[in-house]
């Protein structure tokens, strides 16, 4: 991807559809004037006179607990240096989403304009009151130390600058593991730091609390080595002044040393100072984006090394966001009036021993890995690793109350650490790994409708995040200009029925089709098959099916009905199916939920809707999920005598008959079927019991359908389909003018499902 392609697409994705990455969104009803007045006048005046009679009850009756303001004044922002407070706006709102997407905290972003040490504590500490925790970002040293150490004094809520104490944690607990497997004594180890910031100096602290003895710590700075005899150093750096004044160059420290941790810039460290180091050495080159050290080089200079870096791209990434979200997590949960060395150690801790846990396969599966297991290339956990939010806060939050801290203790841990898997992001969860897995085998899929620009655009990013291969159909001109456009500088086949030489191919295909029908018996005229391969569906369907292609995405522009036909008539049904159907799968604020069928059948009889729950369950399981199957009625078990009600009651007793094993019930109402209070205390004796339900199975095609799009557009549910079931071939039809994510989607799903046929 090109830099210019690359700084078009960022600029578009910060400002569109609307500037900016984060929002304030309402938490309470606020539809009716009842409602407005309990939300502000007059209502609003009682919480007010608790909180005045109480302090303590801002925490009952507002978002402070789980608000936190990253506050910069952007003197030091990521590589870009002194950029001033409103450059930097863009990075805090970053900072504010990886907040909400791993820990479930609200964030507001402050940006202050000033670079005085007095004047930023005091900003600071003006607004508090309305803070749960402070995140403290890209402040630069030596005024980053001093502006903490006040603001952790002088508050009483939690208060971390991230940039010093996050890579510290992170590396400290890599650390941990990488001195065990070197069969080290942590006690015993020779460091070398290169570099001097509040990063280096905090991660110095932190090895040194972890057992690395000072004597056996050389720091070095842009001047050289910090050693006794140095003038001018600053109070953080003297701490970590060497007795070594003898040691002249980096070089020279390096030879004999067991641990290189690299917070400075690339190339500090040559193949020939690796080489000098002691058996087994650990290598912790963090500057981004270019590592003291190029990984591939110093996996070649020793394969004995145990190595990690700043970089998502080589295994043991010390990436922050293992860290901070969680941290917060914890400390706001307890109500922390700080966030204490005992809560840093315990994260640390808690990382490291995580790292030797058996990985769950969805890791495995996001990150490409066969199978990650404790050792050399895995000694940290991975930020996608669901098991973060219910460890690290848990252990924070324990941390906070045995050290004192903690207002607000916890007394159910059973109960929290349910509350904190609830925080988990499952609708981004599952795109991940939907696309982690078509990535492990990318597969060949035709776009009927390359010439338009979403679907090029989609087509685009399915290429080039390898998810799979993308044929592109269309007039052959205007694909060429798209791709010009938007910068898709690659030779993929593109398929223009229009041009002379693609009259061969139409030629050659209508006369498989033609074949086919006779064998059928509904045949056509080899004029008549001809004439349909002319067209895009037709011709799409037959490289599927005779595996010129895997998969087909088609109907963009297009009504469903118009593009399942030819599909249809060319691929038809797989063995055994009676009808195919089409299910979508909601990702709705209250978890993941399938409704079936959406797209095609408009009143199924009592079998084919059996088969369509059969159908969806399999569906189900190739996304991970056990099936929990809910079959839609306006009745509950058998209180109306209505053949709506009785074909779905005569569906269950049929699937129960015939699969004895699946958990299914019906009819039953849709709030019944959620709610699992209701329906326990109706009707204890249902299959259903206390399980989740994760399908819901629709009489028809008007519920289905009227119901996925009303949940789409007042939930804001994240829609993916429909999914075509039942097909002989992996082929999916899109939503009219679906947004390219979709269709990104969409791909992602004929991949996996080709996939899974081979398999």
């Amino acid at each position: 991807m090109s830099n210019k392609r690359k700084r078009r697409e960022a600029l578009v994705y910060h400002s569109k559809p609307e500037p900016g990455k984060i929002k304030v969104i309402p938490s309470k009803n606020y539809r009716s004037q009842t409602d407005l007045a309990l939300a502000y006048s007059p209502g609003v005046a009682y919480p007010c006179l608790e909180i005045d009679k109480n302090p303590d009850d801002v925490y009952k009756y507002t978002s402070k607990s789980n608000l936190v303001a990253v506050i910069s004044n952007g003197t030091a922002v990521l590589g870009l240096g002194d950029i001033g407070p409103l450059a930097s706006k863009p990075v805090m709102e970053g900072k504010g989403l990886l907040f909400k997407i791993f820990a479930d905290i609200d964030v507001f972003d402050i940006e202050v304009d000033s670079s005085d040490i007095d004047e930023f504590v005091n900003t600071v500490k003006n607004i508090a009151p309305t803070f749960g925790g402070i995140n403290l970002e890209d402040i630069k040293a030596p005024e980053a130390f001093e502006i903490e150490r006040r603001l952790v004094e002088e508050l009483d809520i939690p208060v971390m600058h991230d940039d010093q104490h996050g890579t510290a944690i992170i590396s400290g607990a890599a650390l941990i593991n990488a001195v065990e497997l070197a069969a080290k004594k942590i006690g015993d180890v020779k460091m070398v730091i290169c570099g001097a910031g509040a990063a280096a100096i905090s991660c110095a602290k932190m090895y040194r609390s972890l057992g690395v003895k000072k004597k056996n710590i050389m720091m070095f700075d842009s001047k050289g080595l910090i050693h006794v005899k140095r003038d001018n150093l600053s109070r953080e750096k003297k701490m970590f002044s060497s007795q070594n004044v003898h040691i002249g160059s980096l070089e020279e420290a390096i030879k004999g040393s067991d641990v290189f941790i690299g917070l400075s810039k690339a190339n500090m460290m040559t193949k020939e100072m690796l080489l000098s180091m002691n058996n087994d050495p650990i290598v912790f080159a963090m500057a981004n984006p270019d590592p003291e050290i190029d990984y591939k080089v110093a996996k070649r200079t020793r394969d004995d090394i145990i190595m990690a870096t700043g970089r998502s791209d080589h295994p043991n990434q010390v990436n922050n966001v293992l860290g901070f979200p969680f941290i917060f997590r914890g400390a706001l949960d307890v109500r922390a009036t700080k966030i204490n060395e005992e809560m840093k150690m315990a994260a640390v801790y808690a990382l490291a021993e995580l790292a030797k846990e058996q990985v769950p396969e969805y890791v495995n599966i996001i990150y490409k890995e066969k199978k990650l297991s404790f050792g050399k290339d895995y000694i940290i956990p991975k930020p996608f690793d669901p098991r973060l939010i219910s460890t690290i806060p848990l252990r924070v939050a324990k941390a906070a109350m045995d050290s004192g801290v903690a207002n607000n203790p916890i007394e159910n841990w059973e109960k929290y650490e349910r509350t904190l898997e609830s925080r988990k992001g499952n609708d981004n969860k599952i795109i991940r790994l939907l696309r982690a897995k078509a990535k492990l085998n990318p597969k060949k899929i035709i776009y009927t409708e390359a010439d338009r620009l979403d679907v090029l655009k989609a087509a685009q990013i399915v290429y080039e995040d390898g998810i799979g291969i993308p044929i592109l159909m269309g007039r052959k001109e205007r694909i060429k200009k798209l791709m010009i456009e938007i910068d898709f500088n690659h030779d993929l086949q593109i398929i223009d029925l229009s041009l002379e030489k693609s009259k061969k191919l139409i030629r050659k295909y209508a006369k498989l089709f033609f074949k086919e029908r006779e064998i059928k018996g509904k045949a056509i005229t080899l004029n008549q098959s001809e004439k349909l391969l002319r067209r895009r569906d037709y011709f799409a369907s037959m490289l599927v099916k005779i595996g010129e292609a895997d998969a087909l995405i088609s109907g963009y522009s297009r009504s469903y009905p118009e593009v399942v036909k030819p599909i249809l008539k060319v691929i038809g049904k797989a063995e055994g199916v009676r009808k195919i159907a089409a299910t979508n799968l909601m990702l709705t604020s209250k978890g993941p939920i399938f409704l079936a069928d959406t797209s095609i059948n408009i009143n199924p009889k009592y079998n084919d809707l059996a088969y369509i729950a059969l159908m969806t369950s399999s569906t189900a399981k190739m996304f991970g999920y056990n099936p929990v199957i809910a079959m839609l009625s306006y009745s509950n078990f058998g209180s109306s005598n209505h053949p709506m009600a009785n074909k779905v009651e005569r569906a269950v007793k049929f699937l129960n008959r015939i699969k004895p094993e699946l958990v299914i019930d019906g009819p039953i109402q849709s709030d019944f079927a959620l709610n699992k209070m209701m329906l326990k205390n109706k009707f204890d004796d249902s299959k259903l019991g206390n399980q989740k339900v994760n399908i819901l199975v629709f009489p028809n095609l008007d519920a289905a359908n009227i119901t996925y799009k009303v949940i789409k557009e007042l939930d804001g549910a994240k829609s993916i389909g429909p999914i075509m079931m039942g097909m002989d071939k992996p082929v999916h039809v899109l939503q009219l003018k679906a947004s390219v994510e979709e269709i990104v989607n969409m791909s992602a799903i004929a991949v996996v499902d080709a996939q899974s046929r081979k398999e």
